[in-house]
């Protein structure tokens, strides 16, 4: 038997699907990071290490701030360490803080105003998101994007496209009052609404028609094992060559479907997590370092903008991810200031120390979960051909 071969996107190569992997991370991470250090620079932080990965130094060097950047053996993340840290996540020393001279005050990030702080925290994400926006619109730019032309091809029997009274060669015009440029808008605003009425209008012989549909829950799993539940109208999509083109945009057009891109990944993952809670959406999902991994490998071999576009969505997940009000990440520190701003002083020392082991406890579970269903497709398939 082999075994690399049960991995699925693994037997594509190991190697390659490692370097596309540590390519994306390294990428996102860096700027995540530069985005805490630009500002706290700014802020007259004085920067002790920016590191890309944690454990043991493999590589690294002293400017002449006295900032050690370096690149560590566990390539999995990254941290920058400010004068007045007690560690990477950036917990306050508070004991050092107590003993600081007035020119270390100046150059410690605990004694920075609640509005410094909360800015330098909130600069790492905000990074994230920007350089989503900017890789999006260089693809779209410098390499375009594949567009369809929202026009219905075929129409399954019985579907939710056969209720509204969808017919063959409908060109959709809009969804809601949403103008509809693409057959993919289209994808993404059905597959959203399983369950919701839509109002559709359709070019169809040259007259606008209006059509009310209703998309039918469509519940399927992935290689990995997730349960997805989407909504579908039952219709394919046309392939003429006149309705298929690969389309670049003007920088200024480009940037603004970026942002638009950026947007879409955010309130998706959102009401993803909304799901969650309420019980409508399977965490089955949530994946973690090897799923992104394989999928990164993937995107490499389809080419260098399809891997730079799934750049992008990590860079928006890892931003997002980064908010949640969890202490040990960047929401959680925001939190902390919050409720600075309402007491008027900061958090007690014995409160902060027992936010960030219940922040560590959360992070740690959540890896360890996201883990786990990383390798449920693998190892159920492993098992299967064992016991089959």
């Amino acid at each position: 038997m082999n075994f690399i071969s049960a991995w699925g996107g693994w037997g594509l190569g190991v190697v390659p699907t490692i370097i596309a992997f540590l390519f994306v991370l390294t990428i996102v991470v860096f700027f995540h990071e530069l985005g805490h250090f630009w500002v706290a620079r700014r802020c007259g932080v004085r920067v002790e290490v920016f590191s890309i990965g944690f454990g043991r130094e493999l590589l690294g060097f002293s400017d002449r701030h006295g900032t050690r950047w370096k690149l560590c053996a566990i390539p999995l993340g990254g941290y920058v360490k400010f004068f007045g840290d007690a560690d990477a996540a950036s917990r306050p020393d508070f004991e050092t803080a107590g003993a600081m001279s007035e020119t270390e005050r100046s150059q410690s990030f605990f004694h920075k105003t609640l509005g410094q702080r909360a800015a330098i925290v909130a600069a790492g994400p905000i990074a994230n998101f920007i350089l989503a926006i900017v890789i999006f619109t260089a693809v779209f730019s410098l390499f375009g994007k594949p567009t369809t032309a929202p026009r219905v091809d075929t129409i399954v029997a019985e579907s939710a496209a056969e209720a509204a009274g969808f017919k063959s060669g409908d060109l959709v015009l809009s969804i809601d009052g949403r103008s509809i440029d693409n057959f993919s808008d289209m994808q993404r605003i059905v597959a959203s609404s399983a369950g919701r009425a839509l109002a559709i209008v359709v070019d169809r012989d040259g007259r606008r028609t209006e059509l009310t549909a209703t998309p039918a829950v469509f519940e399927f799993k992935d290689r990995f094992g997730g349960t997805h539940r989407i909504g579908r109208l039952g219709i394919s999509k046309s392939t003429q060559p006149g309705d298929v083109e690969m389309r670049r945009y003007d920088p200024f057009t480009a940037a603004w479907m970026g942002m638009q891109e950026t947007w879409f990944v955010i309130s998706t993952t959102l009401s993803y997590i909304g799901g969650i809670f309420m019980g409508t959406q399977s965490a089955d999902q949530l994946g973690g370092p090897i799923r992104i991994a394989q999928v990164a490998g993937e995107a490499a071999q389809i080419g260098f903008s399809t891997l730079m576009g799934f750049a992008a969505l990590i860079s928006v997940s890892i931003g997002l991810l980064n908010l949640f009000p969890i202490p040990l990440l960047d929401g959680g520190h925001l939190v902390f200031y919050a409720v600075e701003a309402i007491r008027g002083r900061p958090m007690s020392e014995r409160a902060q120390e027992t936010a960030f082991r219940i922040g560590f406890i959360m992070v740690m579970t959540l890896m360890i979960f996201a883990t786990w269903n990383d390798l449920r497709g693998p190892i159920g398939m492993i098992f299967g051909k064992l016991v089959g």
